[in-house]
Parts: structure tokens; C-alpha cells; sequence
């Protein structure tokens, strides 16, 4: 295995991580106006993943640096060419995490609310604008020879993408409202396993039309006839598996099925691409790849030392936290076993 692939594939492992944890935080978020019924009832949603939130943001800023550093042709041609998309993600994420922190503090009614609508709204255009980068990413983008991305705005708005987005958004409401099931208890905790059954279904139909849609609208059949197929069973069994236990209230082997279902859905999109990065759709000889994309093999080598050193420090710390507060959550913040 080269460094090129390596590398390919450790920012694959970290979108991956972002995807799956931070799908549950905003999925939570999103449950604020969904599922909660009073101010007291929002406050315990959003302390529920008070503990994590902003260290699963950092799987994201891992991936950006990575990409930077091993994939700077990458980096250059897609946040230049999404710098108006990644406004808007960037500011729902801005307002999400100021308002998750200001919330607690509001000392009016009126105050609370508005950090509260913030949260929610941040929380909702976040895996919405992720969905549509990423399903555009695989779908192609008019990238020249110079690796100059040049979209109009259906380039980045069609179908597709806005399918691909509303699915992220479904997937992270799921897994939250997964994830509520597994840290409260009380009447809210019957409330999200209510509403899970019922997303669950718009779950389903988004997942087949964008299996549909990844046929018809880009090549990840056609260059990997086995692997995508075979991804989107596993899609399909485990979104399945997820919600029959979710109805038979095993709250753990649903979000670890949940999980499965973000994990592969992502790793289909990176395995499609591989060994492309970014896909023209004005030539395939302008497509970006790991290695016209890449750092030097000096870079390469180098980052790999010092990440492999890190590496067991930061999945240590995660696990740990996770540890740390896994117990239930009720109201007024007691806590239970």
C-alpha cells in the first residue's frame, strides 16, 4: 500500500468518525422542535450531549487538516469551489455551538427560545449542506485542466444532491433520536422511540431513491459493480435491523445499527471515488486523484509517524468520555444507571 492510499483512506476513517458521531448531535439538535415540549425538555436534549459535542467537531477539523496536508490540490480545488456552500455550513455550525453554550445562560424567556430556534436550525442545514457536497462530489463537477472548479448553481443544486442532503438529515435524525433513547428515560424517552418508528419510515423511501439515484446519476455502479451493490445492502439490512430494535426497545443494538447504516453509506461514496478525489464532468482526464492531488512522498511519510504516534492518545480520550457519561439522563438532570 502506497502513502497515497493510505492517506485516501485515513481521511475517509475521519469523515467516517464525524459522520457517525456528529450525526447524533445533530439529530438531537434537530429533536428540540421535534420532540421536546417545553424549555425544561430542551435543555435535557441538549445536555445529553453536552459532554461531546464540541469533541466530535474536532473529526471534522482533523479531516480538513489532513486534507491540507496530504491532499492540498484537494483542498484548494473544493473549498474554493464550495466557498459559498461552506459559508453556510460553517455559520450553522457557528450558531449551533454558540447557541448550545449560551443556552444555559439566558437569563429571558425570549433569549432561551432564540438560542433554542438557533440550535435546531443549525442542526438541521449542517448534514443538509454535507449531504449535498458530498453526493455532488461523486456526481461530478465541471473541473478543468488547471483544476479550477467552476459550478453554476444546478451543479450544485440538483436532484441528486438534494436528495443526498434530505438523506444525511434523515440518517442524523434517526441516530439521535436513537441516541436519546439511550440516555434518558421518563416520558421524553417514550416520545423519541414514537417518533423514531415514524422517521424510520421517511428514512426508507429516501434511502431507496438515493440508491436509485446513485445509479442513474453517477458512475459507482459502473467502476465498482461489486462494492457498491453489496454497500447498499448492508445499508438496507441494517436501517431494517435498526428499526426492529428500536420497536422491541433494544436501544443499543439499534444505534449500533443506525452507526453501520452512516458508516457505509459514507465509506460507498469514498470506495466509488477511489482512486479519484473529485470528478470532472467536463473530462475524466481532469479528474483529481491521489496521486496528482497529493503532497510529496517526504510529506506523506512524515505526517504518517506523527499521526500513528497520536493516534492511540485521541481514541483514548474519546472512549473515555464516552465512558465517563454514559448513564442515563432524566429530568431536572438526574442521572440514572
Amino acid at each position: 500500500m502506497s502513502l497515497n492510499e493510505l492517506w485516501f483512506i485515513l481521511v475517509t476513517v475521519l469523515f467516517i468518525g464525524f459522520f457517525f458521531l456528529e450525526g447524533f448531535d445533530f439529530g438531537v439538535g434537530m429533536s428540540t422542535r421535534l420532540l421536546a415540549r417545553s424549555k425544561q425538555e430542551r435543555d435535557l436534549l441538549i445536555t445529553t450531549i453536552g459532554p461531546f459535542w464540541d469533541a466530535n467537531e474536532v473529526w471534522l477539523i482533523t479531516a480538513g487538516g489532513a486534507l491540507f496536508a496530504a491532499f492540498p490540490q484537494w483542498y484548494a480545488t473544493m473549498f474554493s469551489g464550495y466557498y459559498i456552500p461552506f459559508v453556510f455550513f460553517l455559520l450553522c455550525l457557528i450558531a449551533r455551538g454558540v447557541a448550545i453554550e449560551y443556552s444555559h445562560h439566558a437569563e429571558t424567556a425570549k433569549w432561551k427560545n432564540l438560542w433554542h430556534w438557533l440550535i435546531f436550525i443549525g442542526s438541521l442545514g449542517a448534514p443538509f449542506l454535507l449531504g449535498v457536497l458530498f453526493t455532488s462530489l461523486v456526481q461530478g463537477m465541471p473541473i478543468d485542466e488547471n483544476m479550477t472548479l467552476y459550478g453554476s448553481f444546478t451543479d450544485y443544486v440538483n436532484l441528486y444532491s438534494v436528495v443526498g442532503g434530505i438523506a444525511v438529515v434523515l440518517l442524523s435524525l434517526v441516530h439521535g433520536l436513537t441516541f436519546i433513547g439511550l440516555r434518558t428515560i421518563g416520558s421524553i424517552h417514550s416520545r423519541a422511540v414514537e417518533l423514531l418508528n415514524k422517521v424510520y419510515m421517511l428514512l426508507f423511501a429516501g434511502l431507496v431513491l438515493f440508491a436509485v439515484l446513485t445509479y442513474t446519476e453517477t458512475d459507482l455502479f459502473v467502476v465498482r459493480p461489486v462494492a457498491t451493490p453489496a454497500f447498499i445492502v448492508v445499508i438496507v439490512v441494517s436501517a431494517v435491523l435498526g428499526f426492529i430494535f428500536s420497536r422491541k426497545k433494544k436501544e443499543g443494538w439499534a444505534f449500533t445499527m443506525t452507526g453501520v447504516t452512516i458508516i457505509c453509506t459514507v465509506a460507498m461514496l469514498f470506495v466509488g471515488l477511489f482512486p479519484r478525489v473529485m470528478i470532472s464532468s467536463i473530462n475524466p482526464d481532469f479528474n483529481l486523484t491521489i496521486y496528482n492531488a497529493a503532497s510529496g512522498q517526504y510529506t506523506l511519510s512524515l505526517m504518517t509517524k506523527i499521526s500513528f504516534a497520536l493516534l492511540p492518545f485521541v481514541i483514548g480520550y474519546q472512549i473515555w468520555s464516552y465512558y465517563v457519561f454514559r448513564k442515563r439522563i432524566g429530568h431536572k438532570g438526574s442521572v440514572h444507571e
